[in-house]
């Protein structure tokens, strides 16, 4: 079923190793005109725009953009007790593993009465887009509101696909997962319109611009939100899902084929990667991994995902060419399942999550581990981090000197002021000893 790529004998460069590695098709370019026409329809009809884009592509048209606080109410209430029980206990994790993020303001003293404050300050209010499509993703409002609220935003809103099965509104269990985090606005809006009414803002139904825009969704999620980071800050454009596993003989085979069948669940386009220096092992895991896509429910949808270009065995030397080819990849979900995983972290540094050992699937991370499952996807994760609290934190510098501290350094402010051709530089602080 997964296509075979040989490593084995064979020492390529980062360079060569990216242009060889499976990925999604994922254009996100031939996108951006469609998302632009949707974007600039938003900001000249406001609402209008919105009805009409759902109706013409959600197939049906919201009763109301914004939802009542009574449908809330009512979505929170009628929560499946198991679900329910579920979800408080991710907010509790996810909540608590947010909070340890926030860092400790800093102060530098560089001399007497010359200080310098390093704080971390929230953005005033942020959109988070929870996307509808295949699957339902309650843990998505979660993970968002959750790194949010622990950096101290005063203003969260939330926008989701109107859905057909629930005529026009937002799906239920998304409005109680939100209900029980105590966000009361919510918009029943998607795609590249939604993403352009958080940016810009529509007056018309009282929706304010936000400063940052975070959550996954389609390629037209992805195109706009490149279009509209000039005006507000963005998490990243997220790709279909990865999973990356670097494993040797010592791992079940078993439980890594479920995990590679996990994630490509998600969408036809998701990629899974087995990498291992264990090539009679592998067999045995492609094995289990016939049988589990056989079994699941979404059986098709993992076929292709795992039939695809997008996913293939990686045959490599050892685990430091195994690793090699991780970084290279840059995996949105690194599984790590070795006879010293520890020993194999210390080579590993590009990933938006590492799942270290054999009970910490990524499915763990989906939901309960604590971590966030907003990450990086498309290679992303060697340059962007994960959604986490500093998504929403901008690190802010104060600076306070007394008079003392500033004539001690004066000299050197104008020396260097006058290097620069900037004389007025150095006399705004030579105009304070005059």
């Amino acid at each position: 079923m997964m296509q075979l790529i040989d490593l084995r004998g064979s020492t390529l460069s980062a360079a060569e190793l990216r242009n060889i590695l499976p990925r999604a098709e994922l254009d996100v370019g031939r996108a951006l005109g469609t998302a632009a026409e949707l974007i600039s329809a938003v900001r000249e009809e406001g609402s209008a725009a919105l009805l009409e884009q759902a109706a013409r592509l959600d197939g049906v048209r919201p009763p109301h953009l914004r939802v009542p606080q009574s449908e809330i109410d009512e979505a929170t209430a009628g929560l499946d007790p198991q679900v329910r029980a579920g979800l408080e206990a991710m907010i509790e994790r996810v909540r608590a593993g947010s909070e340890a993020q926030v860092p400790a303001p800093q102060l530098t003293t560089l001399g007497d009465g010359a200080v310098v404050e390093l704080r971390w300050h929230p953005v005033s209010r942020v959109g988070l887009y929870v996307p509808g499509g295949k699957a339902v993703y309650p843990s998505s409002v979660v993970m968002n509101v959750c790194a949010a609220m622990a950096a101290g935003v005063a203003s969260i809103a939330i926008a989701s696909p109107p859905q057909r099965d629930f005529g026009g509104r937002v799906h239920p269990t998304i409005l109680g997962a939100a209900g029980l985090l105590g966000v009361t606005e919510i918009y029943a809006m998607g795609g590249a319109g939604a993403i352009g009414a958080l940016a810009h803002g529509v007056a018309d139904i009282g929706l304010d611009p936000v400063d940052v825009i975070t959550g996954p969704g389609n390629v037209y999620v992805a195109a706009a939100k490149r279009i509209v980071q000039s005006f507000v800050g963005i998490d990243s454009e997220a790709g279909p899902t990865e999973i990356l596993v670097l494993a040797d003989d010592t791992a079940d085979a078993d439980h890594v084929a479920a995990d590679l069948v996990s994630q490509a669940e998600h969408d036809e386009l998701a990629s899974a990667l087995l990498v291992t220096p264990d090539a009679a092992w592998a067999e045995r895991v492609l094995e289990r991994v016939e049988a589990r896509a056989d079994g699941t429910k979404h059986s098709e949808r993992v076929r292709v995902s795992l039939g695809g270009r997008q996913s293939a065995l990686i045959l490599v030397d050892d685990l430091a060419a195994g690793a090699r080819v991780s970084n290279a990849y840059a995996p949105e979900h690194l599984e790590v399942q070795t006879r010293d995983p520890e020993a194999v972290l210390a080579t590993l540094h590009s990933a938006g999550a590492i799942f270290m050992g054999a009970n910490s699937p990524v499915s763990l991370g989906d939901y309960l581990a604590g971590s966030n499952h907003v990450l990086p996807t498309g290679g992303q994760a060697a340059h962007t981090s994960g959604l986490g609290a500093h998504t929403y934190l901008r690190p802010q510098q104060i600076i306070r000197y007394d008079r003392a501290a500033l004539e001690a350094v004066s000299r050197h402010v104008v020396a260097l002021a006058v290097a620069e051709d900037l004389p007025a530089h150095g006399e705004a602080v030579t105009a304070r000893f005059s």
